[in-house]
């Protein structure tokens, strides 16, 4: 916990900074949802096809999922989800007149969660 899984447009592989944005991502939800530094998990996932309304051309999109612990106030949800696109904008840089759909959700996870760290 927590853990974190971007959806990105491969329009963007060289316009965002992951490492830089999971950096400042860990720290937030540490400062913010109590977490423990250690225990922040982000994946990435690359997606190759991205349409917008009637559009295949000139977008591009990012998601980021936050699974929590359950406990958390809405308050907290939302102020890190507030954080995680005030980030974004930071990270994610595109170059032309590419419009980025950029979107969050901090949910909790389900009471079926479990883990191992071998």
């Amino acid at each position: 916990m927590p853990q974190i899984t971007v959806d990105y447009s491969d329009r963007l592989a060289d316009d965002f900074d992951r490492p830089g944005f999971a950096r400042a991502l860990h720290t937030a939800v540490v400062d913010i949802a109590a977490a423990k530094p250690p225990a922040c998990k982000t994946q990435f996932r690359r997606t190759e096809d991205a349409v917008v309304g009637p559009d295949t051309e000139g977008h591009a999109i990012v998601h980021v999922h936050i699974g929590l612990l359950a406990g958390r106030s809405e308050e907290t949800r939302s102020r890190l989800t507030d954080v995680v696109l005030d980030l974004l904008r930071q990270y994610v840089k595109p170059a032309g007149s590419l419009a980025v759909h950029a979107s969050a959700e901090v949910r909790d996870l389900d009471p079926s969660y479990r883990k191992y760290d071998a």
